[in-house]
Parts: structure tokens; C-alpha cells; sequence
């Protein structure tokens, strides 16, 4: 990988042999997303997708997470390229990040603007340092965020809030993000939590979070019926898992918090 790829993707190996990914922005100061940055993630996402680690931090380098998108992306844009650009985005970035079958981690320790914060918002964890800034500042160009922000913000704080954040193109802290319930938690020591959160992540059973992720992507598509429906085949499969039966007799024999799990 060249020094000049504005994203690193990184593997290890932490507790019992538990696959642990961090995926980077590493194009300080700013981590502006231009076509190259776009690139990068469309890459590692496709390596994570063809090889999914057993849970997933992404973070950035640097003073800010992101100052957001490199406006001469738009620049010069039809209708047409317009709405190919995010029918793209969505496609090869924030769907299958979504779709891994992992947790996945945001830790955002300073300012987090419009692309950022619409991947931010396509994680399933979002952890951020008091000092965070979040902002979908679209309308400075004309634009609306395009990545799956309003939707995602409104499914996390509600659409009103959602409304509230995109139309001022305010900029909002940590805490109001806590608030709102779009930040799980803030911590001092962002880089020592999100770890500590991460590892312990991975050697949980990585099977049963990935039927979590699909009963709340049921949810999110079709109500509470439509999860319903898909629960009983997700949750069910789980009987089939190495996971599930080893936590089964390891909880009578020994009792609750003695299981390992290997993702299988």
C-alpha cells in the first residue's frame, strides 16, 4: 500500500484468535472525501466484504475526522451524474458496510462533517470524545445530504431532529448527539474505549450479532411485523452454530459468563 492512500485497513488478532479490522481515514489535516478517498473505502469495503473480520472500528488520523466531501466532486455534475454518483455510493459504500455481518464501530474524536457522518450513521455503534462536532452541512452548496443522512439521523433522534440538523446546517456536540440518541456513548479516552469495545465485540458471538443486524434490518425495511416474520428463520439458524451450542452446555455446567466463542 503506498503512502499516499488516503485510507489504511489493518487486521489483528486479539483474545482467542478473534479477527479484529480498523479502517482509517489517513489524509490529514482534513480527510476531505474526493474521489480518491471514495475510492479507497469502495476497496477496503469490498476486501471486508469478501473477507468480513469478526468486528470492524473505523477512525480517523488526524485533528478532525473529516472537514466532509471535496466540493469539486459536484462540480459540473448533470442531474443525471448527480443521482449516479449516490446510487453508487450507496452501492458500493454505505449498504455493504451495513450488510457486514459484524459489529461495526465509529469513534469520532473531533469534527465529523456530511460524508463522514453519513457512514458515521451507517455503523451500528456510534462512539464520539466530548470535544466531537457532527454536522451534515450540505446546504452551504445547494445540496441535500445524499449518503443516507437525514434517513439514518431520523431513524436515530427522530425526524424532527433530523429536519432540525440538516436544515440549519448547524454544528452539534458529543453530548447533543448523546442526547439525541445518534451517539452511544462519549469518552475521554475515545482510542482506549473504542477498543476495549471493539475487542470485546469480536469475541462475542459473531453469529448471533449478525442475526441482530439482519431482525433490525427487517425492522427498519417493513415494521416490527416484517421483523417478526424473518425472526424465527434468523434466530433459528443459530441452533445449527458451534457458538451456540458450546455457550449452551458451557452455561450448565459452569453458569452464565464462562462461554467462548469462535464465530462459527
Amino acid at each position: 500500500m503506498s503512502d499516499t492512500t488516503p485510507t489504511r485497513l489493518e487486521r489483528e488478532i486479539v483474545g482467542d484468535g478473534a479477527e479484529v479490522a480498523t479502517l482509517t481515514l489517513a489524509s490529514p489535516p482534513l480527510n476531505l472525501f474526493d474521489q480518491a478517498m471514495f475510492d479507497a473505502l469502495v476497496a477496503d469495503i469490498a476486501e471486508l466484504t469478501a473477507r468480513p473480520p469478526r468486528a470492524l472500528l473505523l477512525r480517523a488520523e488526524g485533528k478532525v475526522v473529516s472537514g466532509g466531501v471535496d466540493v469539486h466532486t459536484f462540480e459540473g455534475l448533470t442531474a443525471e451524474q448527480g443521482a449516479e454518483l449516490w446510487r453508487d455510493l450507496f452501492a458500493r459504500i454505505c449498504h455493504p458496510l451495513e450488510a457486514l455481518p459484524c459489529p461495526v464501530v465509529f469513534a469520532a474524536h473531533g469534527l465529523t462533517l456530511t460524508a463522514a457522518f453519513e457512514i458515521a450513521l451507517a455503523c451500528d455503534l456510534i462512539l464520539a470524545a466530548p470535544k466531537a462536532k457532527f454536522g451534515l452541512v450540505e446546504i452551504v452548496v445547494g445540496l441535500t445530504p445524499s449518503m443516507g443522512g437525514p434517513q439514518r439521523l431520523a431513524e436515530r433522534a427522530g425526524s424532527g431532529r433530523a429536519r432540525e440538523l440538516v436544515m440549519t446546517g448547524d454544528l452539534y456536540d458529543a453530548a447533543t448527539m448523546a442526547q439525541w440518541g445518534v451517539v452511544n456513548a462519549v469518552h475521554e479516552d475515545l482510542d482506549s474505549a473504542a477498543t476495549t469495545l471493539v475487542h470485546r465485540l469480536a469475541q462475542g458471538p459473531t453469529r448471533a450479532h449478525a442475526a441482530t443486524k439482519k431482525i433490525v434490518e427487517a425492522w427498519r425495511s417493513g415494521g416490527v411485523a416484517h421483523a417478526d416474520s424473518v425472526t424465527p428463520q434468523v434466530s433459528g439458524e443459530l441452533f445449527a452454530t458451534e457458538d451456540l451450542r458450546g455457550a449452551v452446555r458451557s452455561f450448565l455446567e459452569l453458569g452464565p459468563g464462562n462461554a467462548t466463542y469462535t464465530g462459527r
